[in-house]
C-alpha cells in the first residue's frame, strides 16, 4: 500500500515523497526530522496508531502543528471524528482512488481540508447533533462577511469556491479565515466547520 501511494504521489510534478515508514513511532520521528508539508497516516499502525500520531504532530497545544491527512480502510464514525478532532485536515478511505488522494494532499498543503465524500454526510450529521455543552462563543464577534465564510467552509467549500461565491479575491478569503481562526481559537478550517455545525449556524 505504501509503495502504491508513493508511486501515485511521486508521479505528480508538484509532489515529492520524502519518507515512507512502517509504524507510528517512525512517522513521528521522521516527521519531526524532515518537516514535510503533509503527513499521510493510517489509523491502525504498529507502536503508535494514527490518532495518537496525529495528536503528537498537530493536536491541541502543539507548537507549529503539521498538516495531517488520515488514509484508512476503516470509516468508523469514532475514527473520523477522532482524527479531525485530533487536528487532521483530511480523512480518506483507501478505496477513494488516486485522484482523491492527490487532491487531499494538495488541499492539505494549501491549508484546505478534504474528507472522503462517503463519510462527509455521516460526519456532518454527527457534528449537527445537539451537544450537552454549547459551542464556545468567539473571543470577538464575527463580522457578517466572516459568518458568510464560516457557513461556506462548513459546507465543504474550498478557498477558491468561497472567493467565487462571495465575489472576493483569494487573498481576502485567506485574511477572513485567519481572523476567524483567531476569534474562535481554532487551528484550521475543519475546526471552523465543526464549530459552525455545533453552534447550529448551519444545518
Amino acid at each position: 500500500m505504501r509503495t502504491g501511494f508513493r508511486m501515485i504521489l511521486d508521479a505528480q510534478p508538484d509532489i515529492e515523497v520524502v519518507a515512507a515508514v512502517a509504524d507510528g513511532a517512525q512517522a513521528v520521528e521522521q516527521a519531526r526530522l524532515l518537516r514535510p508539508d503533509v503527513c499521510l497516516l493510517d489509523i491502525r499502525m504498529p507502536r503508535l496508531d494514527g490518532l495518537e500520531v496525529t495528536r503528537i504532530l498537530c493536536g491541541p497545544g502543539v507548537p507549529d502543528p503539521m498538516r495531517v491527512v488520515i488514509v484508512t480502510t476503516f470509516d468508523l464514525d469514532e475514527y473520523v471524528y477522532g482524527a479531525l478532532r485530533a487536528g487532521a485536515c483530511g480523512f480518506l478511505l483507501k478505496d477513494s482512488g488516486p485522484t482523491l488522494l492527490v487532491e487531499a494532499v494538495r488541499a492539505a498543503a494549501n491549508g484546505d481540508a478534504l474528507v472522503s465524500p462517503s463519510v462527509t454526510v455521516r460526519l456532518l450529521r454527527h457534528l449537527a447533533k445537539p451537544v450537552a455543552v454549547q459551542a464556545r462563543p468567539p473571543r470577538d464577534p464575527l463580522t457578517g462577511r466572516e459568518m458568510d465564510v464560516v457557513r461556506l467552509v462548513a459546507r465543504g467549500r474550498t478557498n477558491q469556491e468561497v472567493a467565487a461565491e462571495l465575489f472576493v479575491s483569494l487573498s481576502t478569503v485567506k485574511t477572513h479565515l485567519g481572523s476567524i481562526q483567531a476569534k474562535l481559537g481554532v487551528r484550521n478550517r475543519v475546526e471552523i466547520a465543526a464549530w459552525a455545525w455545533e453552534s447550529g449556524i448551519v444545518r
